[in-house]
C-alpha cells in the first residue's frame, strides 16, 4: 500500500477509525434487524432485499463530495479530485462488487428464514473464515490465542447445526429453515474471503490509500453489487411485486417503503464503516468487531423480535464470547511483548527537551 497523503496522519487516521467504528456499528446491529422486520411482516422477495443492500451507494457519493470540499478549502489540496482509481482499481473493485452482490443474496435468503439471533450466531463463523483467508492473502499472522478463538466459534456454529427444529418460526419446513442456515453460513464464508479480499486490493492498488480512495473503491464495490442484484430482481419479476406487496405490508404502505429506504442507508453505514476500518487497521480487525457486536444484535432481536433464546444458542454465545476474549487477550499480549521486545534506540523518548 503506498502511502504520502495527508490522510495517512495519525491523528487523521485515528479520527477515521473512530468515525468508521460508529458507522460500523450502526450498520451492523441495525441492518439485520430491519431486514428480519421487512420479511416477518409481509416481505418475501429476496432479490429486492439483496439489492437493498447496496444500493445506498449514492449516499457514499455524498461522503465523497463533502471530503472533497474538506480537503480543498480546509486542507488547502487544491489538485484533490473527485474520482482517483486507475483502471487496475477499477476492476478488481467491480470484481469484489460481484461477490458483494452474490454474498448479499445468499444473507438476504438466510436472514428470510432464520431468526436474528440465530443468523447472527452463524455469521460469528465469518472470522474463521476471515482468519484462514487473511492468512492466505495477506500473510496474517496468528498467535494461539487468535487460533483457540477461531476454533471456539466454528464449534459455536456447529453446536447450533445440531438443533436445526428448536427455533424455526411458524409455518416453515425444516428443508426452508435448514436451507436457510446453510445460505446463512454460505454467506459468512463469502464475507470471509471478501474482507481479505478488500485489504489485498489496498495493497496490491499500486497508487497511494487514501480515505477518499477508499469511499471511491467501496462506491464501485457497492454500485456492481446493486447491478448484480437488479439482474436478479429483473429474472424474478421483483420490480412488478413491489407495489402489491408494499399494499399488503403489515405494517401498511408507507412503512414498508420507509423500511427499504432505511435498509439502503443502514447498509452504507456499513459499507463505509467496512472500508474505513480494513483502510485504518486491518480486514482481522473488521472480522472480529462483527464478531463482537453478535450479543448486541441477539438481544435486541429476542427483545423487539420476543424470538426464543434456548440453550445451543446460550452455549453458541458463550462460546464466541469465550473466542472474543482470547483473541483480545492474544492481541493485548503480542502487542505487550512486541514493546518488550524492541531494541532501547527504537524506543520513542517521552522528553525530547
Amino acid at each position: 500500500m503506498e502511502t504520502g497523503s495527508p490522510d495517512q496522519s495519525p491523528s487523521v487516521r485515528k479520527a477515521v477509525l473512530i468515525l468508521s467504528f460508529i458507522a460500523f456499528v450502526i450498520g451492523n446491529c441495525g441492518l439485520p434487524l430491519l431486514t428480519r422486520l421487512y420479511f416477518i411482516h409481509g416481505g418475501n422477495r429476496i432479490w429486492l432485499t439483496s439489492c437493498l443492500l447496496s444500493a445506498g451507494w449514492p449516499f457514499i457519493l455524498v461522503v465523497m463530495i463533502v471530503t472533497l470540499y474538506y480537503r480543498r478549502t480546509t486542507m488547502g489540496d487544491s489538485t484533490a479530485k473527485l474520482f482517483n482509481m486507475k483502471p487496475r482499481l477499477i476492476f478488481a473493485s467491480i470484481f469484489v462488487g460481484i461477490l458483494t452482490g452474490a454474498g448479499n443474496y445468499l444473507y438476504a435468503y438466510g436472514i428470510s428464514k432464520l431468526p436474528v439471533s440465530t443468523s447472527v450466531l452463524v455469521i460469528a463463523s465469518q472470522l474463521a473464515f476471515t482468519s484462514g483467508f487473511a492468512f492466505l492473502l495477506v500473510k496474517q499472522k496468528f498467535s494461539p490465542f487468535s487460533i483457540n478463538a477461531v476454533v471456539l466459534l466454528t464449534i459455536g456454529s456447529g453446536v447450533l447445526a445440531l438443533h436445526t427444529n428448536s427455533d424455526r418460526p411458524d409455518g416453515e419446513s425444516k428443508r426452508e429453515y435448514l436451507m436457510g442456515f446453510v445460505m446463512t453460513l454460505g454467506a459468512s464464508a463469502l464475507w470471509g474471503f471478501i474482507l481479505p479480499l478488500i485489504e489485498l486490493t489496498y495493497q496490491k492498488a499500486k497508487q497511494v490509500i487514501d480515505f477518499p480512495l477508499v469511499m471511491e473503491i467501496q462506491l464501485y464495490i457497492n454500485l456492481f453489487a446493486t447491478l448484480f442484484g437488479t439482474v436478479g430482481m429483473l429474472i424474478n419479476n421483483d420490480f412488478k411485486a413491489i407495489s402489491r406487496e408494499a399494499r399488503n405490508f403489515d405494517l401498511g404502505e408507507t412503512k414498508y417503503y420507509i423500511v427499504l429506504v432505511c435498509t439502503g442507508m443502514l447498509s452504507q453505514f456499513f459499507a463505509i464503516g467496512l472500508g474505513g476500518i480494513i483502510f485504518c487497521a486491518s480486514s482481522l480487525l473488521s472480522g472480529i468487531i462483527i464478531a463482537v457486536l453478535l450479543p448486541v444484535t441477539e438481544v435486541l432481536a429476542i427483545i423487539l423480535y420476543k424470538e426464543k433464546f434456548q440453550a445451543e444458542k446460550a452455549v453458541a454465545l458463550v462460546l464466541s464470547l469465550w473466542g472474543f476474549v482470547s483473541f483480545f487477550y492474544g492481541e493485548i499480549k503480542h502487542s505487550q511483548d512486541t514493546k518488550e521486545s524492541l531494541p532501547a534506540e527504537m524506543e520513542v523518548p517521552l522528553n525530547h527537551g
